[in-house]
Parts: C-alpha cells; sequence; structure tokens
C-alpha cells in the first residue's frame, strides 16, 4: 500500500486577493523563498533516496506554488519517478501550463481552484482545454459564494462533462445557505452536501498517520492538516517505527482533505485512485437548474 504525503512547505505567497483566504496578496521575502526552495529540494531527494517505498504525494501549499519555478521542477522529477505512484498539485493554473508536457503525465493530477472574481473564465478554461489536450487528469473547485452562483453555473456548462466541477461549502457564516440554495448546488454538484456537513471525529479511527501523513518544510511529520502534534521528522527517524493507526483527537473534521481519511466514511472507495487530486472514481452527473 501506498503512503500518502501531503507536502507543505514554508510558502505562503500567493498572486490573488480572495476575500475569503487569509493568504492573498501575501509576500514572501527573498530570503524565505531561498529556504522554501531549500527545503523542497531536501524533500524530493529523499523521495529519490527511498525507491522501494510507493508514495502518493500532494502538493498543498499556503500560497499559490505552480507560480514558482521550484515547485515547477519539483513536480517534474517526481512524476518520473517510479516510486511515486502520483503526484498532484492544488493550484489556482495561473501558471504557464507549457511545461507540463515534460512531466509523467500518467501520474500528474491537478486539483485545481477557480476565483471567478481574480481571473477571466475564458482565460481559465482555455487552460483546461490545454490539459485536456495534453492527457492530464485534473477537477475543478470553487467556493460556493451567493455572488458566484452564476459563475459557477456557466463554468460547469463551459467544462468537459468528464470533468468534476466540486463546489467548496461556504463555513464561515453559519447556516449560509438557503434550502433552494443547497438544492441547486447540489444539482452543480452532487457531492456538494459531502462538504456541507461537519463529521463528529473525536476517538474515531482514521487513517492519518498511518497511511497519511503533513509533512512541513522542516521534514516535521503530523498527521494532517488539522493535528499539528509531531510524529517525528522525515529526515531523521525511521518512518515506518511512526506510522501507526490512531483515534482522532478533534471534536469535528468540516475539510474535503481531512475527513476523507476517516475510516467509516465512503470517500476512499469513492475516490480511489483519484483521492488526492479529488477526481471520484465515476464521475458524479449533474443538472443545471435556473438560479435559485
Amino acid at each position: 500500500m501506498s503512503l500518502k504525503i501531503h507536502y507543505r512547505g514554508h510558502l505562503s505567497d500567493c498572486n490573488y486577493s480572495c476575500p475569503y483566504c487569509p493568504f492573498a496578496l501575501s509576500r514572501n521575502t527573498p530570503e524565505e523563498q531561498a529556504r522554501d526552495a531549500r527545503d523542497l529540494a531536501r524533500f524530493v531527494a529523499w523521495v529519490q533516496a527511498n525507491p522501494a517505498r510507493p508514495l502518493e504525494i500532494l502538493i498543498t501549499p499556503y500560497g499559490e506554488a505552480l507560480a514558482r519555478s521550484w515547485y515547477r521542477e519539483a513536480v517534474r522529477e517526481l512524476s518520473h519517478l517510479p516510486q511515486v505512484e502520483r503526484i498532484a498539485v492544488q493550484t489556482n493554473l495561473s501558471c504557464p501550463v507549457q511545461w507540463l508536457e515534460d512531466c509523467n503525465r500518467q501520474r500528474l493530477a491537478l486539483w485545481l481552484s477557480y476565483h471567478p472574481d481574480q481571473v477571466a473564465a475564458a482565460k481559465f478554461l482555455g487552460k483546461c482545454q490545454a490539459l485536456g489536450a495534453m492527457e492530464i487528469r485534473y477537477s475543478v473547485g470553487v467556493v460556493g459564494l451567493r455572488e458566484h452562483f452564476a459563475a459557477i453555473a456557466a463554468l460547469r456548462t463551459q467544462l468537459p462533462p468528464e470533468v468534476y466541477l466540486w463546489v467548496n461549502a461556504y463555513k464561515d457564516q453559519p447556516h449560509y445557505y438557503r434550502p433552494a440554495e443547497i438544492a441547486w448546488l447540489t444539482g452543480i454538484d452532487p457531492l456538494f452536501p459531502d462538504n456541507l456537513r461537519d463529521y463528529p471525529s473525536l476517538g474515531q479511527p482514521c487513517r492519518t498517520g498511518s497511511e497519511a501523513i503533513l509533512v512541513d518544510g522542516d521534514g516535521r511529520i503530523s498527521r494532517c492538516h488539522f493535528i499539528k502534534d509531531e510524529l517525528g521528522r522525515l529526515f531523521e527517524d525511521d518512518l515506518d517505527s511512526l506510522l501507526q493507526p490512531r483515534p482522532c483527537t478533534r471534536a469535528l473534521c468540516d475539510c474535503h482533505i481531512g475527513y476523507v481519511h476517516m475510516n467509516q466514511l465512503p470517500f476512499y472507495e469513492r475516490y480511489g485512485p483519484g483521492l488526492l487530486e479529488r477526481i471520484p472514481l465515476r464521475p458524479p452527473g449533474f443538472r443545471i437548474a435556473p438560479l435559485p
């Protein structure tokens, strides 16, 4: 069984200014960028030095990774390593896409985020079309804000029907959605109700810490993005001795990147090999109704 690694370095630099994101318009200093590049190179070297361990890797930065050349080079290198069964990246796709032709496109997948108030729809869709021409698997996500409903409907109409468009529930404001809005968003994304709810997790079994881990730029290992207790160090410790089942210590799990790993939930079966890039095994149908 492959080990799923979520890698999050020091990068918190983003070229977008989404009002719901705490890292909007954050800027890393040249020294911080250099440190991030060195640490990412060290992580890639560790993967290269462990050819016997099958891995699935998701690069999940605070900021926008693929706008930086060192992330593009790391993705290219990782995609060609035989032990890397999947390399996926969360990205707003603001970077050029031609470099992806040099990757192993059978192992590469992209978790795209679309921000209607940050990029022209035609430009974003043009890059999606280029990904399709290169046969790169991808999903597209958008935050389900009311002011984005028309853009979400238009995007669903223009994306290829086999591309999964998922809607991230806006949870900063409790009880944000009216019943008619939930029904409409569920038509666009039939899996939207999965993301709308929070999952009681305290004491529940979870694959994080045994089958999936988070690694930061310093090599610290924790079980997931939301429980930061250090389990060990990737570059110093014996990884096999650290990997073991652990019950969850949080009361609720409210984010897709966390609750997909909960044992009692059906997401490993639902997403299969597309778990990291958020692509279901069988793309759900959709229905575009009039705006609520």
